[in-house]
């Protein structure tokens, strides 16, 4: 993160295991899309509300007993009394609550600030499950933007359309060795 300590930055992902946030990115720049799996929310999506579950699940770990917990430490919706699930965009039933909106205000204002400036869009891993989140507004931004530049490190699908010609760039190789590279290539300018 050190690399980037000077840059304005947002994180705009499909991944719900907090990564950036164990990288050090503090988490009002990320805006995870797909909800995560440090929260829970009604299984039938009865309210919009999500619950932090982190400090549940580690009290469901120190009871845990052949790999199983007690019935009684199963969470139960508090409004209709319900199942309760992982807040994931799996199904219908996926809760965005006030905390998904601020997250979609923030990108959508960094965006802003940074349309009309010299942007870099870095694509880490990317693909085709769910390429209307990120990979096609990246690339119609592209388009549209001559001050914006792509870098996309797929190690399968890191093809870039030919016309956005240098301002874009389709890395496949493996994630890790092609940001080290790309970390030294800038400490030598």
């Amino acid at each position: 993160m050190k690399l980037l300590s000077d840059k304005k930055i947002f994180v705009l992902s499909t991944n719900a295991d907090a990564q950036f946030v164990k990288a050090g990115l503090p988490g009002e720049k990320i805006f995870c899309t797909q909800g995560d799996y440090f929260h829970i929310q009604c299984g039938k999506g009865c309210h919009d509300k999500t619950y932090d579950a982190v400090e549940l699940f580690q009290q469901m770990d120190q009871a845990r007993m052949d790999c199983k917990i007690p019935s009684t430490m199963v969470p139960k919706c508090p409004v209709c009394g319900g199942p309760m699930d992982m807040n994931l965009r799996k199904d219908n039933f996926f809760v965005q609550d006030d905390s998904w909106y601020e997250a979609e205000e923030r990108f959508s204002d960094f965006l802003s600030e940074a349309i009309n400036k010299k942007l870099v869009l870095l694509e880490l891993g990317v693909g085709f499950n769910t390429p209307t989140i990120i990979r096609f507004p990246f690339e119609k931004l592209v388009r549209e933007h001559d001050n914006i530049s792509l870098i996309r490190l797929n190690i399968e699908q890191a093809v870039v359309p030919e016309s956005f010609g240098e301002r874009a760039v389709g890395i496949n190789a493996d994630m890790a060795e092609s940001i080290r590279d790309i970390v030294e290539e800038v400490k030598h300018k």
